[in-house]
């Protein structure tokens, strides 16, 4: 715990907001991992259908101004400044203007809840490399903790889903099928998720521990849980099944509807609107089946409440609020791993959230 900041950034991974941004970001995003230029033509396309604009800024500075009101209630005085990693306002320059503005230290809330590489430790990279890239007298940086079994994200996340099921026709929302997403990564990646000592597979542990909460509180007793947005080559195994492979299997097996849940997802930026509201309900009318698609958290007031929750555990020690039964880790501080070996992988995934 800490008992003095000055600031707190949320740390985000960034999207394009005009068609000319497109290609450079998702060189950004994938520079080092030898990407064919034809597949970053290919995920262009998805950005271009929506004018070249992602979602993710816009939605995050929509948090920021929620979030900025949840403090000032509280009574805690903390600027919020914004950064990313693949596109402008880049966490280097944000760290930056953080010095300039005399911020000496900063709690740091990812839009990620999760543990593994992209979730997590990438996080942690993103700190050190801008504190580094500032040089001395950048500010410190105590990133929060993963918050994927906060009882405020799983509330929320069940509301979500009650309100996807009404929207159904009323003959089809009592046998609906639950279905959770999340973005899949390597098989590898998720084997070397989490400190050495834990066992590996965090990030599929934790994910599968918010939809097992998630269905608890609204009542279904079976659910699966699915993945979404690979990427790759294709010889690289990553974690299955796919929601549009999955959404034939039940239809095979006469599923006339279902809610679909993408609760890997903190906002509905491209990939969820892309890969649900595009080809998954694309997929399901093609079968003939019903489709709802529950919303994500971020846009809910409840989420900058759990934001501030998150600071008040640091400034104030307050006691953290968890639900699941899988560990979390991810507070540390100036980019420091969770543990010696944490999520180390070889290969480096190219999801991020």
């Amino acid at each position: 715990m800490v008992r003095t900041a000055d600031a707190l950034l949320l740390l985000s991974f960034g999207g394009p907001e005009r068609p000319e941004d497109v290609m450079p970001f998702l060189e950004n995003v994938t520079r080092g991992r030898g990407v064919p230029r034809e597949r970053l033509e290919a995920v262009a396309e998805h950005y271009l259908h929506f004018g070249g604009v992602s979602p993710i800024n816009a939605l995050n500075r929509d948090i920021i101004t929620a979030v900025e009101a949840e403090l000032a209630a509280a009574g805690i005085e903390l600027p919020v400044y914004f950064g990313n990693r693949n596109w402008h306002p880049m966490v280097e320059d944000t760290v930056g203007r953080m010095a300039a503005d005399g911020v000496g230290a900063a709690l740091v809330f990812p839009t990620s809840a999760w543990g593994g590489y992209s979730g997590c430790l990438q996080y942690h990279e993103d700190i050190a490399r801008a504190r580094a890239a500032f040089g001395a007298g950048a500010p410190e940086l105590l990133k929060l903790r993963q918050y994927f079994d906060h009882p405020l994200l799983i509330e929320t996340f069940a509301d979500a889903i009650r309100a996807a099921r009404d929207r159904l026709p009323a003959g089809q929302r009592a046998a609906a099928r639950l279905v959770f997403t999340a973005h899949s990564i390597p098989v590898s990646a998720d084997a070397a998720a989490g400190p050495p000592a834990d066992g590996g597979r965090l990030y599929s542990r934790q994910v599968a521990d918010a939809a097992r909460l998630c269905a608890a509180a609204t009542g279904f007793t079976d659910y699966d849980l699915v993945w979404q947005s690979r990427s790759g080559p294709p010889q690289v195994p990553w974690l299955e099944p796919d929601i549009v492979d999955h959404l034939d299997d039940l239809a095979a097996k006469g599923v006339e509807a279902v809610v679909v849940c993408p609760v890997g997802f903190v906002s509905d930026h491209l990939e969820v609107i892309w890969d649900l509201d595009n080809e998954a309900a694309r997929k399901a009318a093609e079968l003939g089946m019903g489709f709802a698609r529950a919303a994500t958290p971020g846009s809910d007031p409840r989420f900058a409440k759990l934001v501030v929750e998150l600071v008040s555990e640091q400034l104030r020690g307050a006691e953290p609020r968890r639900l699941g039964a899988v560990p979390g880790y991810g507070c540390t501080r100036d980019g420091a791993p969770c543990a010696v070996g944490c999520c180390a992988v070889t290969r480096r995934p190219t999801a991020g959230n």
